[in-house]
């Protein structure tokens, strides 16, 4: 019998040992635990990411970049990443149909005004990004060139007709089109009669990327789909300027056709000013070689009213020549708007600043105007088309502007 007591009290014993045992291990735990989760984490704020991502790069990393200039981009950092994983994957499928002596798949031309359309469609040709297997391509390419319809003497009303055909064939012919109702495609037209062309297909015109050089927020230009091409007038009939402050001596400069309200309000205001060179026609040939060239190498500033559309070749040939570029055009969404920051580069004004625009310039001070200048040698690499393309050219940027779009595109 005491034997029996003996054992149970053994048992109660050794049973709560084992509970006092499991109950410290437990708070043992708990200790632990809340130390750990008590103790403050290191934080990244959003405004330390923010100055991650906007921080200018290091030497080391600009020569890891090349020619990647960071004070002229939004955020050079995202643009350096982004645009490295783009030359890597991008892949672009260009639909085969179309006879290449009529109206498709070759440029008309590298030359002239328009010369921006004929160097994308050569250019894509030349390019890593271009793919035969349409099953990798992130975009597709409609190659149908309504400059050369221009230049064969075809009518809009037939444009517009050939333009839906071509497609239309192109909708019942592949799977692709349908799988995001045109979203993933994309076309380019320099030319403003490309956009009257294309006006007629509806479908065209709100589902897919449309890269034209007359991107007007007030005749359907969409920011966030479409892509503004810069119009360059190529080749350039001189070298580029630049570094050359000390001959820049007129305040500001520009000619042309008077074929847009602002031009006429631009010419009657200023043509008679002393400090301003402002003629209200094109410089006449017969005054000597190149002298509407050379006076872009005089001049500070170089105005450029928007013509008979809200664009001009005029920009590019003053970014060429380094002669700063004032905008002066309502509605006008810049080439690489998204990409380059225009106001370390150029002067932006409204239409109806034009009243001011001496003023306005001669209260740039001499500091800010040598900012602006070399920022703008920096950028001029960004404005020329070159066969084959070069890194960081106008045809790069362009395909950059069009990887971004893609990043939007569900299926």
């Amino acid at each position: 019998m005491i034997s029996g007591k003996q054992g149970l009290q053994s048992w109660f014993f050794s049973l709560r040992c084992s509970l006092l045992i499991l109950a410290f291990l437990t708070l043992l735990s708990f200790t632990y635990l809340s130390l750990k989760y008590s103790t403050p984490q290191p934080q990244v704020s959003q405004l330390s990411v923010a100055k991650l991502v906007d921080a200018p790069l290091t030497e080391k990393e600009e020569d890891v970049g090349e020619e990647v200039v960071p004070d002229t981009y939004h955020s050079p950092r995202v643009f350096k990443l982004n645009y490295e994983e783009m030359e890597k994957k991008f892949k672009v499928y260009i639909y085969p149909d179309g006879d290449p002596n009529t109206f498709y798949q070759t440029p008309r031309k590298l030359t002239g005004k328009y010369s921006s359309e004929g160097y994308f469609f050569q250019n894509i040709r030349e390019s890593r990004f271009r793919t035969d297997n349409p099953d990798e391509a992130h975009l597709f390419f409609i190659p149908i060139s309504c400059h050369k319809m221009r230049g064969k003497g075809t009518s809009y009303e037939n444009m517009t007709i050939i333009v839906q055909n071509y497609v239309e064939g192109l909708i019942s012919k592949y799977p692709y089109w349908n799988r995001t109702l045109g979203a993933d495609h994309f076309f380019v037209t320099c030319h403003d009669v490309g956009v009257r062309a294309t006006e007629g297909l509806e479908l065209l015109v709100k589902n897919s990327i449309r890269a034209v050089c007359s991107p007007s927020y007030d005749v359907g230009f969409i920011p966030h789909k479409d892509v503004a091409l810069p119009q360059v007038l190529q080749p350039f009939a001189l070298p580029a300027g630049g570094n050359d402050i000390e001959n820049r001596t007129t305040l500001g400069f520009w000619a042309g056709h008077r074929n847009s309200k602002i031009r006429v309000i631009l010419a009657r205001v200023w043509e008679n000013d002393t400090e301003l060179d402002i003629s209200n026609n094109r410089i006449s040939r017969a005054t000597g070689h190149l002298v509407y060239q050379k006076r872009f190498y005089r001049s500070k500033f170089c105005i450029c009213p928007g013509g008979s559309q809200v664009n001009s070749a005029r920009i590019a040939d003053s970014i060429h020549y380094g002669c700063i570029p004032v905008i002066l055009s309502n509605y006008y969404d810049l080439p690489f708007n998204d990409i380059l920051d225009w106001s370390k580069f150029a002067v932006v004004l409204k239409e109806s600043d034009v009243y001011q625009l001496k003023e306005i310039l001669k209260n740039i001070s001499d500091a800010e105007f040598v900012a602006l200048h070399n920022n703008l040698v920096k950028v001029q690499k960004h404005f020329q088309w070159n066969s084959p393309p070069v890194r960081f050219d106008a045809f790069h940027l362009v395909m950059y502007d069009l990887w971004l779009r893609h990043h939007t595109i569900k299926y």
